[in-house]
């Protein structure tokens, strides 16, 4: 079994979960090391990503991610350092399960990393840009995803109004007849998200730009049971990759204990399967969690648990399964 995770806590609930998730690679017998990310790093070493959290990353098997920012920083000035990080380690491709559908969101270009600025007339800009390449190998992740799955993938876009979404289309469908046992349909953004409100089941892996992931992931967690459930994996092609939940830090609860970690936990599940190599301990993870969901459910599911007598609850059924 892989031995190095790099565990980066963050910023308000981030480092509550973040234990939950650090007591879980104990029972494993994973090693693990904590390093400043996010506002904490801000405020200790002046920036939200710092050399020594990055090489620490880059040397990991595993990055562990909990949330950052919060109303006492600068806007933004917290998500670089995630948005840095993943640029840093080339992790192209972020995994969000929802449910019983996946999508594939493409994490390194368009308008989040696109040209931006504010002009003399105080007109301000976000230019979304993708390159061929960069649409191809996110898509053939999500082909190859589909294929293992249900053959059935979504490919989605704005190809109706925008040049991205153009070239979106085109190169996707191009590589479908590298792929002749995947059913390929394409859907318009607006649509496919009215369609995962109303007929989720319909589906079964999406792909698309990052934008639209960022928000049609909110939405298909939403569906799903909401975001303090959700995990995501963002990869590359080749380790390390990071895996951390999908909602924010939540400052408005963070210290009360109120916080649920399913996410996080469910995080180290996908860290498991795609970067440490060990499906079968991921899947024991999983069951403790859906386990620990339906016995001792945080107030956020209905139940009145603490962050840590869920993770109790999670790491007692965990050791149960691993023996």
């Amino acid at each position: 079994m892989a031995t190095s995770v790099a565990c980066l806590p963050g910023d308000g609930i981030g480092p509550e979960v973040m234990a939950e998730a650090t007591r879980a690679l104990d029972a494993l017998g994973i090693e693990h090391a904590e390093h400043p990310f996010g506002g904490a790093a801000i405020d200790a070493l002046g920036t939200p990503l710092p050399e020594e959290t990055l090489v620490a990353a880059r040397e990991a098997d595993a990055v562990l991610v909990g949330a950052v920012g919060g109303p006492q920083w600068e806007p933004g000035a917290c998500e670089k350092g995630l948005i840095d990080l993943r640029a840093a380690l080339e992790v192209y491709a972020n995994l969000r399960p929802a449910g019983n559908l996946l999508i594939v969101r493409e994490l390194v270009g368009g308008l989040y990393y696109g040209a931006r600025g504010t002009r003399a007339d105080g007109t301000v800009f976000d230019t979304c840009e993708y390159t061929p390449a960069q649409v191809e190998r996110v898509a053939r992740r999500a082909f190859e995803l589909a294929r293992s799955r249900s053959g059935k993938l979504v490919s989605v876009d704005k190809a109706n109004v925008m040049e991205t979404g153009r070239l979106w289309r085109r190169v996707v469908s191009e590589l479908a007849t590298d792929y002749p046992d995947v059913e390929l349909k394409h859907g318009l953004v607006d649509s496919v998200a009215m369609w995962i409100v109303m007929h989720p089941e319909e589906f079964d892996v999406l792909v698309m730009e990052n934008t639209f992931g960022d928000i049609l992931s909110d939405v298909a967690a939403g569906v799903s049971g909401g975001l303090g459930l959700a995990a995501s994996a963002s990869l590359g092609d080749g380790a390390p990759g990071i895996f951390e939940p999908v909602h924010g830090s939540a400052p408005d609860i963070a210290g009360t204990g109120a916080a649920n970690p399913a996410a996080m936990l469910r995080s180290l599940a996908l860290a498991l399967e795609h970067s440490l190599g060990e499906p079968e301990q991921a899947r024991r993870v999983e069951e403790a969690v859906d386990a620990t969901l339906a016995s001792t459910p945080t107030r956020d599911v209905g139940g009145t648990a603490t962050t840590r007598e869920f993770g109790d609850a999670a790491l007692e059924a965990l050791q149960v399964a691993v023996g």
